[in-house]
C-alpha cells in the first residue's frame, strides 16, 4: 500500500498557496490537509508541502483475535439509503469506498488509487486502484465506478441519500445520470464532466451511504444476504437488535494485505448507555461505539482508555413546516428558536463537553465557516409571538429518542420553552419506533454527524432538494446560494457565500442547534481502535496487542 506518486505529479494549482497560508498562520494544519487532499494531493505530498513527514503507519501488528464492540445493530439496507453510521459500520466489513476520510482530516484513496481535479472543479479524473478483486473473484474496474455513479444519481429510488449530492452530473429532466457526465476512459480510469463546479465531490464519495456494491447486488435488498464485496470480512451473523459477527472472508485475497483481526463482533445494548457500561464491567465487550455524559467517568473508572475527537457532530431540535401546521409561521419559529439558550442546553444536555453553536449548522472547524452577528436570546418574546399567531393555548409536542444525551438535551429545550410560556408535551420513543419516521415528525431532535465541509450537511438538510431535509424548508435564495457555494473551491471565497447561507438559515428559524459535540469512546488497554470524527469503523486498522 505504499504511495509511490511524486509530489510534482500530485500538486493541484491551489496546493502551494494553501500550504503558504498555513505557514502564515491563516489556515490550520487540519483544514489544509482536508482541502489539499480533496484536490487530489496525496497525504504524503501534503505533509511534505508543510515540511513534515507523514505519520508513521503501525508495523508488526498482531494478527488474530476477536474484538467485541458495543453498538446498536440496526437493520441493513441498500447502502445509498443508509441513514445511520451504525448501519454502515456493519457493511464496511465487506463493502468498501472509493475514498476514505481519516481522523487527521485527510482524504485517502481506497478503491481509487488517486484522482485529479481541474482548477475550477468541473472535471475529475479518477484512477482505479489496480489489483482489487471482489470476493467472488471478479476484478474491480472502471466499469464498477461508472455503474456506481448511475446508482447514486438515481432520484427515483426512495430514500436515496446520494441522489442530491452530485447535481453537476444529473440530467434535471430525468433526475438521473446525465449522458456524458461519467465516462470510462479505459479499464482503470473514469472521468467526471460536471455541468457546474462542485468542490464537495470527494467528500461525498467518502460519506457512509457511498459504499460500493457488486454488479449482482439486488437494489433495495439486504447487502448481508449475498455479501459480495472487496473488503477483508464477510458477515457470519447479522441479528437486528442483538449481534453481528464479521469473519475473515474465505478464499479472498484482500488488496490491502492481511487485516489483523480474525473476527469483529458487535453487541447491541439498546439505547440505554448504562447497559453498555454494564457490558464493559462484566467483560463482555472490548470497546464501544460512543461514550456520553456521566458514563465517561464510569468507564474511566474501569481503567479503560478514553479516545476523543473534536468534531462538527451536533444535535438539531427542528421544526417541520411540511408536516406540522404549528410551524408554518416564521415568526413563531423564530420566537421558539430564540427562547432557547444554547449555553444552558450544552451544560444540561451534554455536560458541557463541547462548544455552543449558532443555529445555522456551520461549525468553526469547517474551512468555510463565517462568523456572523450573534443572535439575541429572548425567552420573553415567545409568549407574545404565540398570542399574535393565535397559538397561546396550542400544545407543542417535541419527540426524541428515549435515552442518552438526545433525550436529556431535548428535555432541556422543552423546559426552557415551558419557562418562556409555551405549552409543551414531551414524547420519547424507543429507537425501533423513532427511526422509522425520523424525517417526518413535526418537532423532534436528531443527531447529525461531522462532515468535512459545512456545505455537505447544509445541502443535505436545508435545500429544497436535500435528501435528508427534515424541516420542509424550501428557500429559493438559500438554494441559489448553495449552488454558488458548491462551485467555489477557494474556501475564503466560499466563506462570503456562507454568510448568506448561515443568515438565511438562522432567519428561517427552523432549527434549534445548541452545540457542537466532542466525541468520546473507550477501549480496554491493548485494544487498538480510534475515535473517528464521523463514527466510521475502519476494521482493517483494528487489532489486539
Amino acid at each position: 500500500m505504499t504511495d509511490t506518486r511524486t509530489i510534482a505529479n500530485d500538486l493541484h494549482p491551489a496546493a502551494k498557496r494553501l500550504a503558504q497560508e498555513v505557514k502564515d498562520g491563516q489556515l490550520s494544519r487540519r483544514e489544509f490537509m482536508t482541502r489539499a487532499t480533496s484536490l487530489g494531493v496525496s497525504a504524503a505530498a501534503a505533509y511534505g508541502l508543510l515540511g513534515l513527514k507523514a505519520p508513521a503507519q503501525a508495523q508488526d501488528v498482531k494478527v488474530g483475535g476477536i474484538l467485541r464492540c458495543a453498538m446498536e445493530v440496526k437493520a441493513q439496507k441498500d447502502p445509498r439509503t443508509a441513514d445511520w453510521p451504525q448501519i454502515a459500520n456493519v457493511y464496511r466489513g465487506w463493502l468498501e469506498y472509493l475514498i476514505q476520510y481519516n481522523p487527521d482530516g485527510t482524504f485517502e484513496g481506497r478503491l481509487l488509487e488517486s484522482w485529479e481535479v481541474n482548477a475550477d472543479a468541473t472535471e475529475y479524473t479518477l484512477h482505479v486502484r489496480p489489483g482489487v478483486t471482489w470476493n467472488n473473484g471478479d476484478a474491480f474496474t472502471a466499469d464498477d465506478v461508472v455503474r456506481m455513479f448511475a446508482r447514486w444519481t438515481d432520484a427515483s429510488v426512495e430514500g436515496n441519500a446520494m441522489a442530491s449530492r452530485f447535481p453537476g452530473l444529473v440530467d434535471e429532466a430525468t433526475k438521473s445520470l446525465r449522458d456524458g457526465a461519467v465516462t470510462k476512459v479505459d479499464d482503470m480510469t473514469v472521468k467526471l464532466a460536471l455541468s457546474a463546479s462542485d468542490i464537495a465531490i470527494v467528500a461525498n464519495l467518502a460519506d457512509y451511504p457511498s459504499a460500493v456494491v457488486h454488479a449482482s447486488y439486488v437494489d433495495g435488498s439486504d447487502p448481508a444476504a449475498n455479501p459480495i464485496g472487496t473488503g477483508p470480512y464477510i458477515p457470519q451473523e447479522v441479528t437486528v437488535g442483538q449481534k453481528v459477527v464479521l469473519v475473515r472472508a474465505p478464499n479472498h485475497t484482500w488488496w490491502g494485505g492481511t487485516a489483523p483481526l480474525d473476527e469483529v463482533h458487535y453487541v447491541d445494548f439498546g439505547t440505554d448507555p448504562s447497559a453498555m457500561v454494564n457490558l464493559a464491567a462484566s467483560d463482555e465487550i472490548d470497546t464501544n461505539y460512543e461514550t456520553t455524559g456521566d458514563f465517561i467517568t464510569q468507564l474511566d473508572g474501569l481503567g479503560w482508555k478514553k479516545l476523543e475527537a473534536v468534531t462538527a457532530s451536533t444535535i438539531v431540535i427542528r421544526m417541520n413546516s411540511a408536516n406540522g401546521d404549528l410551524y408554518k409561521d416564521k415568526a413563531v419559529r423564530q420566537a421558539i428558536q430564540l427562547a432557547v439558550d444554547p449555553k444552558v442546553v450544552l451544560e444540561l444536555g451534554y455536560n458541557g463537553l463541547g462548544t455552543t453553536a449558532e443555529n445555522h449548522h456551520a461549525c468553526p472547524v469547517h474551512p468555510e465557516y463565517a462568523k456572523i452577528p450573534a443572535q439575541t436570546i429572548n425567552p420573553a418574546g415567545l409568549k407574545p409571538a404565540l398570542e399574535k399567531a393565535g397559538l397561546a393555548d396550542a400544545e407543542f409536542e417535541i419527540i426524541s429518542l428515549d435515552d442518552g444525551f438526545e433525550a436529556v438535551t431535548t428535555d432541556a429545550v422543552a423546559a426552557q420553552l415551558r419557562d418562556a410560556g409555551a405549552n409543551v408535551k414531551r414524547t420519547v420513543m424507543p429507537g425501533s419506533t423513532f427511526w422509522n419516521d425520523w424525517q417526518k415528525y413535526p418537532f423532534s431532535s436528531t443527531t447529525w454527524n461531522h462532515r468535512p465541509l459545512a456545505v455537505q450537511n447544509m445541502s443535505l438538510a436545508y435545500t429544497s432538494t436535500g435528501s435528508w431535509n427534515e424541516t420542509g424548508m424550501a428557500n429559493a435564495d438559500f438554494d441559489a446560494a448553495m449552488v454558488k457555494a458548491l462551485a467555489l473551491a477557494d474556501a475564503d471565497k466560499r466563506r462570503e457565500v456562507m454568510t448568506t447561507l448561515e443568515t438565511i438559515l438562522q432567519d428561517e428559524g427552523y432549527i434549534i442547534q445548541p452545540y457542537w459535540r466532542s466525541l468520546f469512546r473507550h477501549a480496554k488497554e491493548g485494544v487498538n481502535v480510534d475515535m473517528h470524527p464521523s463514527f466510521e469503523h475502519h476494521h482493517y486498522k483494528w487489532s489486539l496487542a
